[in-house]
């Protein structure tokens, strides 16, 4: 017990150290062009708007979803896998800002949707984890989206979580309620796509809630809606005997399930002591030679991102720094590398991916002759 308080105190702890962005860098603002980037993206969300303000969602739970569309612009100087936060009068210059932004029904959430697509653009659906806000998720989907530098449009599913670190249980189950819908979107997203171009990205507790949105259209037979997306799970915050069992359910996807580690995630190490010590499937180790060969057999790719920096101060965001490499990754694959697309356990290079060999294999880590 003192175990838990005492890794559940320093979360606290490092959780607080830092300010959090409230809902007013949500509001647009009047700004001249600069050099920078401009992303546009969409949030999907089962919020409820909170009473009293223009655009601002909470942790209250919204019967149904709402939508919105941001132009968000990226200041010149921006470091790539940072999200520069406006501290006072927000500036372009120097600051993520939005611009633009608008209120939108269903119809027309779809109708736009329905347009990217077909002009051959990606949609990168990104579901964001435990103790997050709706500002947070959706800068941090637009940074994605400028550091990847691919032509795509980030789409942000946004869950009630408490966006606080002490909510864990609450946001278990503000998740556990949002389940119908993220699988109604993926169904929207799937329909209005013509071929294999919807990229799922879920975070933590939110790559639990992809795992179960799949297995409920597995489970409905909607295979049709699962064969047009591409799935990657960040830091997954499930126990590992449930992963075991959604993969059961959920089967082999095409290209295979990519599910992004480190055994170093101190988020996950309090994860798995509030469940009573279960392992967490984030934090599991691929130089094991049985994760291996699990992987292989149900047909998942396990990439060890530990050299990756973080900036949270637990190594649960280090998939924010992984965007940048997105370019190098895709160049590798075009190129005939098939590491990229085949199950296993990997550990990705850094330094390498810059030079395009971005995975060596976790085997050879551990015995490099």
């Amino acid at each position: 017990m003192l175990r838990v308080t005492s890794l559940l105190l320093t979360l606290v702890l490092l959780g607080s150290c830092a300010g959090r962005p409230g809902a007013d860098v949500l509001q647009a603002v009047n700004t001249r062009a600069t050099a920078g980037k401009s992303i546009a993206a969409y949030v999907v969300s089962t919020r409820e708007k909170e009473a009293g303000k223009t655009l601002a969602f909470g942790a209250g739970r919204a019967d149904q979803p709402n939508y919105a569309r941001f132009d968000i612009s990226i200041p010149p100087d921006h470091k790539k896998g940072k999200i520069e936060w406006p501290s006072g009068k927000p500036d372009a210059k120097k600051d993520f800002v939005v611009t633009d932004r608008d209120m939108l029904s269903k119809d027309a959430f779809k109708h736009d949707l329905a347009g990217i697509l077909s002009s051959g653009k990606d949609v990168g659906l990104f579901v964001h984890g435990y103790n997050y806000s709706y500002q947070e998720a959706l800068f941090r989907a637009a940074q994605m989206a400028a550091d990847a530098d691919i032509n795509g449009v980030p789409v942000v599913f946004s869950w009630p979580s408490m966006a606080d670190v002490t909510g864990y249980l609450a946001d278990k189950e503000a998740a556990t309620f949002s389940r119908d819908a993220l699988a109604d979107l993926l169904i929207d997203l799937a329909q209005k796509s013509p071929r294999k171009n919807v990229i799922v990205f879920g975070h933590s507790m939110g790559a639990w809630l992809v795992m179960e949105a799949l297995r409920e259209l597995r489970l409905k037979g909607r295979n049709d809606v699962i064969a047009k997306l591409q799935v990657i799970l960040a830091a997954p915050d499930i126990d590992t005997d449930v992963f075991r069992k959604q993969i059961e359910v959920v089967g082999r996807l095409d290209p295979p399930l990519t599910v992004l580690v480190s055994k170093d995630d101190r988020a996950l190490m309090a994860a798995s002591l509030l469940a009573g010590e279960r392992s967490r499937v984030g934090a599991l180790d691929v130089t094991d030679p049985e994760i291996s060969k699990a992987a292989k057999r149900e047909g998942v790719q396990f990439v060890d991102i530990s050299e990756l920096d973080s900036s949270d101060g637990f190594n649960h965001d280090r998939y924010a720094a992984l965007a940048a490499l997105l370019p190098k990754l895709d160049e590798k694959r075009r190129g005939g590398g098939n590491d990229l697309t085949r199950a296993g356990a990997f550990v990705l290079d850094a330094v390498g991916a810059t030079v395009s060999s971005p995975f060596r294999l976790a085997s050879k880590v551990v015995n490099p002759n």
